[in-house]
């Protein structure tokens, strides 16, 4: 293959993956996504009882 066609077709898949990868943006920021996972995980550890222990409800 010549380095010519290489080229351009590096270029070419390099746009393509360009292109989707602009579509696939998180719509929240990270930061944002992180602190709720966060946010998530705390509440299911609240949620389990310690073992040896009952609930008081």
């Amino acid at each position: 293959m010549h380095a010519d066609i290489h080229l351009y077709l590096h270029e070419l898949r390099g746009e393509e993956l360009r292109t989707a990868a602009a579509h696939q943006l998180p719509s929240e920021p990270l930061r944002t996504q992180v602190g709720w996972k966060l946010v998530q995980l705390g509440l299911r550890l609240v949620q389990q009882a310690p073992v040896g222990t009952t609930r008081l409800a």
